[in-house]
């Protein structure tokens, strides 16, 4: 069994700074790329930023230069840090990674969502 749980959602003013946190659990092998993905009410989810096991990166346009994904692989987790938040990121943020276990085979797996909302 795997599980990636979020956390540090919240309520911030625009201009303002939140850090997320997601850590996966369970009989993990190996974690290949783990993302952040939101989805605001009446939207499709969207990618916003993703990072290999070597640490390549990769950012959609409306989050580059305010956003940081980054990881610790001892720790099995994946940041994001917001920075000069707007209310259009306001959306439940879902990490995910796509995790090798012992018992074989690799798989996508989600966290259950975390809540960001920006007011203005």
């Amino acid at each position: 069994q795997v599980q990636l749980v979020e956390s540090g959602g919240g309520l911030v003013q625009a201009g303002g700074s939140l850090r997320l946190s997601c850590t996966a659990s369970g009989t993990i092998f190996s974690i290949n790329a783990m993302g952040w993905y939101r989805q605001a009410p009446g939207k499709q989810r969207e990618l916003v930023a993703t990072i290999t096991s070597g640490g390549s990166t990769n950012y959609a346009d409306s989050v580059k230069g305010r956003f940081t994904i980054s990881r610790d692989n001892a720790k099995n987790t994946v940041y994001l840090q917001m920075n000069i938040l707007e209310p259009e990121d306001t959306a439940v943020y879902y990490c995910n990674a796509f995790i090798k276990t012992w018992v074989g085979g690799g798989y996508v797996y989600w966290g259950q969502g975390t809540q960001v909302t920006v007011s203005s």
